[in-house]
C-alpha cells in the first residue's frame, strides 16, 4: 500500500534529518550561509517541520498547529536540542496521521489548494516526500561543505 510506504520514506528521512543534525561538530555552523548557498541547515530543518506538521499534520491528521513560513527562514540560532525535539514530535505526528488515513482518503482531492491546480491526497503527499528528500539533501551538503564533520552516515 502506498500509505504504508509513505509511513516508511517520512519515518526514514526524519530520521535522517534527525543523524544530519546531530552530525554538526559545531551547532553554530547549523546557521551559517555562504556566498550562494541561500538557506542555513537550521532554517530548512524549521521549513521541514513547518511544511510537514501544515500538510501533514493539520490537514490530514487534525492536529492543531498555525504555521509562520517567514520565521521558518528567518529564525536564526535556535537551539540544536530544540531543532531535534521539533523534529521527533514531527515524525510522531506524521506518521500518526498517515497511520489513521483512510485508505479512501488517497484518491480523494487534497483539502487545500497548494499549486495551481487540485491535486489528490496520493499525489500531495508524494510531493511531501520528494520535498523533504530534496531539502535533506541541502542539509547533508551544507553540512559536508561548511561544517567539515564526519559524514552522518548515507543520504
Amino acid at each position: 500500500m502506498l500509505s504504508e510506504t509513505l509511513r516508511l520514506l517520512f519515518s526514514r528521512d526524519l530520521s535522517r534529518l534527525t543523524h544530519e543534525i546531530e552530525a554538526y561538530q559545531d551547532e553554530a555552523q547549523l546557521w551559517v550561509v555562504e556566498k550562494t548557498i541561500a538557506n542555513s541547515a537550521g532554517n530548512l530543518c524549521l521549513h521541514l517541520v513547518g511544511n510537514l506538521n501544515t500538510y501533514i499534520g493539520a490537514e490530514l491528521g487534525g492536529v492543531a498547529y498555525t504555521r509562520n513560513r517567514d520565521l521558518e527562514f528567518s529564525l536564526k540560532n535556535v537551539p540544536r536540542a530544540e531543532l531535534l525535539a521539533k523534529v521527533a514530535e514531527t515524525a510522531r505526528i506524521v506518521d500518526h496521521a498517515l497511520r489513521e488515513l483512510p485508505l479512501a482518503a488517497m484518491a480523494q482531492e487534497y483539502p487545500l489548494l497548494v499549486f495551481d491546480a487540485k491535486t489528490s491526497t496520493e499525489y500531495f503527499l508524494v510531493h511531501l516526500a520528494t520535498h523533504l528528500a530534496y531539502h535533506l539533501g541541502q542539509i547533508n551538503y551544507h553540512r559536508r561543505l561548511l561544517d567539515r564533520s564526519k559524514p552522518a552516515g548515507r543520504a
